[in-house]
């Protein structure tokens, strides 16, 4: 069992624009680029099996590229190899981290960071609970947003999700930008997560919305 005593000072880091993983929700990958195929085998050799997943900045051109300071490491879960040399992986999240240095690659092509586990502690307890979310305006407003960005899930499997699958679920998969995504992931509780979700959807109700049509599952 991982707990704060026992997870690296050290890890591999994945900047991914958009890609957004939460504690105790898993994030699919598709590993193509020889780098991070290299990150992939080295991870599997550890006993932990941690990448961390972390947003780039949005910065000025020419200013090269920034990392936010606070990510979220997953332990890899599954894996498939395809015929081409790829790989079809899931993390599952375990906990938040800040980003305290970048120590050097050495060997190994891939970025590495050292990193704080500290302030995280929720992050590797249960599952937590909104007591404050009122699941029918949520849902109101949830079947809005949905229809302004041309979204379409199964509602029965939402509306029987507990309340940290359906709020991180939301959180990871609804259409939003890179430092919304960041902001979804700083949320220092679920219920903060889910006043942030709540800000974002209204934000997109009263804009144009989209145009292309996808599932949430």
């Amino acid at each position: 069992m991982l707990n704060v005593d026992n997870l690296p000072e050290t890890i591999p880091i994945f900047p991914l624009p958009g890609a957004l993983l939460l504690p105790r929700s898993d994030l699919p990958l598709h590993i193509f680029e020889p780098r991070y195929l290299r990150m992939l085998d080295d991870c599997l050799k550890t006993d932990a099996r941690l990448i961390g997943m972390i947003q780039p900045r949005s910065v000025p051109s020419g200013e090269g590229e920034r990392l936010h300071s606070i990510g979220c490491a997953g332990r890899l879960t599954s894996f498939q190899e395809t015929e081409d040399g790829r790989y079809m992986i899931s993390l599952s999240g375990i906990s938040r981290f800040r980003l305290l240095e970048e120590v050097e690659q050495g060997q190994t092509s891939y970025r590495r960071g050292r990193v704080s586990w500290s302030g995280f502690e929720r992050d590797l307890g249960p599952s937590e609970r909104d007591g404050q979310l009122d699941r029918a305006v949520f849902l109101d407003l949830l079947a809005r947003y949905f229809d302004a960005v041309s979204l379409s899930t199964e509602w029965a499997s939402l509306k029987e999700a507990d309340d940290e699958t359906l709020l991180n679920a939301l959180s990871m998969l609804c259409p939003f930008a890179p430092e919304e995504r960041q902001a979804l992931l700083e949320a220092p509780s679920l219920a903060t997560r889910r006043e942030t979700l709540v800000t974002l959807m209204e934000f997109a109700l009263r804009g144009d919305g989209g145009s292309n049509r996808e599932t949430v599952q």
